[in-house]
């Protein structure tokens, strides 16, 4: 049997329209807002184009419309050099999102319209199953359709793929999804929601991360923005520290990066806690330039922020 290799991912693409501005508008209120940018995002794509950039050999599952936001989710493929196994539909429209973005701190808020992706079923994960199964790591998240996501898990699990989940945006998921899960990696509002408590503090975040191993995962990662990452095993507990690559402009795609970066350090062969700093250094650098996709950074500088920090 081959040694599997590279990296499967399903979710969905959606065209970013960010908004800056000082605040959000209230109803019937209209803000001027100091700028605006248009480009490929989505969380799945976000992580698909982060692991191909960090280095990751990527194959990326999804849905766009056949439509100008469709074209860009194909052109950003090439660009990065990952496989699109994506379909183009006629007669419904690719997914978009509104984003917000405050021109101060850099924090953000989001609504996404999955389009075309959020038609995405079982028979998109069974198209690409040989790829799933030959893949080191499969990685899913739930903006597109959870069946599909579970389907995804649980061939990858059956052939002996390493599984990364991530769970947003946040809602309620089966009990059945954890035992599916070698890594299930939430940020802290995501965390909190699962298992209903908040997590302001270090004890709070081992306490949730506790719980989803306890339900099944093999190992839990709550990312905690500029406090860096927690690692969670049944026997192990370590926080990993949060990278600067410089001032923080735009958090958006923040986790996609860190999801993108760990993905490809984990189908690398490097333990967990170094794919986490991977992961953490890879979001440093998104972090500090505008956008999602294009925000996302190149093996080279991930290797010189490790090297330096």
């Amino acid at each position: 049997m081959s040694e599997k290799s590279g990296i499967v991912i399903l979710g969905i693409f959606a065209a970013d329209t960010a908004y800056k501005a000082k605040r959000l508008p209230h109803i019937a209120e209209t803000l001027m807002g100091s700028g605006f940018t248009l480009g490929p995002g989505g969380k799945g794509s976000n992580q698909a184009i982060a692991a191909a950039r960090a280095g990751g050999k990527v194959t990326f599952i999804s849905r766009v419309g056949n439509d100008p936001f469709g074209e860009m989710a194909l052109a950003a493929y090439k660009a990065a050099g990952l496989k699109a196994n994506v379909v183009k539909m006629e007669g419904v429209s690719t997914g978009a999102a509104f984003i917000f973005v405050d021109e101060v701190s850099g924090d953000n808020a989001i609504i996404v319209v999955p389009g075309a992706a959020g038609l995405i079923g079982i028979e998109d994960v069974d198209a690409s199953r040989g790829e799933i199964e030959g893949a080191a790591i499969f990685m899913t998240q739930l903006e597109q359709p959870l069946d599909a996501a579970m389907h995804g898990l649980s061939i990858a699990k059956k052939a002996g793929v390493t599984t990364i989940f991530n769970p947003a945006p946040a809602h309620t998921i089966p009990d059945s999804i954890y035992g599916l899960c070698d890594f299930i990696v939430p940020n802290e509002v995501e965390a909190a929601e699962l298992v209903g408590h908040a997590i302001e503090s270090d004890e709070q975040a081992r306490a949730a991360a506790d719980i989803l191993v306890k339900r099944g995962a093999r190992a839990a990662i709550i990312t905690l923005g500029a406090r860096g990452a927690l690692y969670h095993t049944a026997g192990q507990s370590e926080f990993v520290p949060a990278f600067s690559a410089g001032n923080p402009i735009d958090t958006t795609g923040a986790g996609d990066a860190f999801l993108g970066g760990f993905a490809t350090a984990t189908s690398e062969g490097h333990a967990a806690v170094a794919a986490i700093r991977f992961g953490c250094a890879t979001a440093a650098i998104a972090v500090t330039r505008q956008g999602t996709a294009p925000a996302m950074p190149s093996r080279a500088e991930i290797e010189a922020l490790l090297r330096y920090a």
